[in-house]
């Protein structure tokens, strides 16, 4: 069984809150795991400390299993509405979008701090990808437009490329492996495929959505895209062998919206509908080649949710992670076919936006209630 848990610090003197599930700590030598909170307004610290502890900051959660212990040079608290967060592959850099700007952190030692404030957005950032093979990163905002940025010879991050051809809200993006191809979902219920010559260039548009695009994924061959919206419509789009083009071969109807799917390999997708405690699983069938449902997937949450908090599958570790309502719920892929929730974690609100690292070994949340960047680290029990 895996548990995701917050890395530890040396606490003291332990005080438990009778009417919450977290703990405020001070130092008697045990070690309890933390949140790492950041506050925007400056604070007070003792540079020659390698551990920084501000009573009123520190939230604990209260557990059983302990582990990796980590320095905190710093707590901000955002205050802003934080809607979109991404960490790059070595998780070195983490990134996330406050209503229009972009905070960049540099990620050290198990230390986050923040260096750079991206402004270039009009409009509330919904969506953050980092490139793995290049020192690139791309958002999407409710100002209809994606930004491509890069790294300049002083070491901050730039536009590099503007694309406006939506007409409405950027909700998804998906990259392809090669890091030649975006996809984009949007408002404007279409789906966009943008290619890299010489600058990207918007190749292909799709239309058959009758309304919000909320979630893409590509498939592990990068031949196979899906999609779902808010018109309760899932559609089966592969890349033509003859001319690459990207065509429509299979349409989905549901009994409710979707804004979370994902591709577990070649044959299987799942996906959460809205307002469910369930997840359902689509595998293709050999003989029609069509994706029928095969199997339901309980989970907690359910009563309500709200966008964006991309569904993820991380291969390596077989974990799938989905967040409803206001539970994150953590999942393995078996090689049976069967799916099992290792962990749940409550949050205190339903608005809750994230990531998983791509190694699987950080969790990474904001939400409403705390408002407060959250860590929690992958381990095996």
């Amino acid at each position: 069984m895996l548990k995701f848990r917050l890395p530890e610090v040396i606490e003291s003197n332990c005080r438990r809150r009778e009417d919450s599930k977290t703990i405020i700590g001070s130092h008697n030598g045990k070690q309890r795991q933390i949140v790492i909170i950041f506050r925007e307004s400056a604070t007070q610290v003792n540079l020659n400390s390698n551990i920084i502890i501000n009573h009123s900051t520190i939230s604990l959660i209260n557990t059983k299993t302990i582990f990796l212990s980590i320095n905190i040079e710093q707590f901000n608290q955002i205050r802003q509405q934080m809607l979109s967060i991404a960490i790059n592959k070595d998780c070195s850099i983490l990134i996330a979008g406050c209503k229009k700007e972009i905070k960049v952190f540099e990620w050290k030692q198990e230390v986050l701090k923040q260096t750079q404030l991206l402004s270039e957005h009009q409009g509330d950032v919904f969506t953050l990808n980092f490139m793995k093979k290049s020192n690139h990163f791309i958002s999407g905002s409710e100002d209809q437009s994606i930004i491509i940025w890069s790294v300049n010879q002083s070491n901050k991050w730039i536009c590099q490329q503007r694309l406006n051809q939506h007409n409405g809200w950027i909700y998804c993006l998906v990259l392809n492996n090669n890091e030649d191809l975006i996809i984009s979902g949007s408002r404007d219920c279409a789906i966009k495929f943008w290619t890299k010559q010489n600058q990207w260039l918007c190749e292909q548009t799709i239309t058959d959505h009758t309304n919000y695009v909320l979630g893409l994924s590509l498939n592990q061959q990068q031949n196979k895209l899906i999609s779902c919206g808010y018109d309760a419509l899932i559609l089966i789009i592969v890349q033509s062998q003859q001319d690459s083009k990207w065509i429509v071969i299979q349409k989905i109807n549901i009994e409710t919206f979707v804004s979370r799917i994902c591709f577990i390999n070649d044959n299987v997708f799942i996906f959460q509908p809205d307002e469910i405690e369930q997840m359902y699983v689509y595998e293709i069938n050999n003989t029609n080649k069509q994706y029928l449902k095969t199997q339901d997937i309980f989970v907690k949450g359910g009563s309500s949710d709200s966008l964006l908090f991309s569904l993820q599958f991380i291969k390596s570790k077989c974990l799938l992670v989905n967040r409803n309502d206001k539970y994150v719920n953590l999942i393995r892929a078996k090689e049976n076919g069967e799916y099992q929730i290792e962990q749940v974690i409550e949050f205190g609100h339903i608005n809750l936006f994230g990531c998983m690292s791509d190694d699987g070994e950080y969790l990474i949340t904001w939400d409403q209630g705390s408002k407060e960047i959250q860590i929690r680290n992958y381990n095996e029990i």
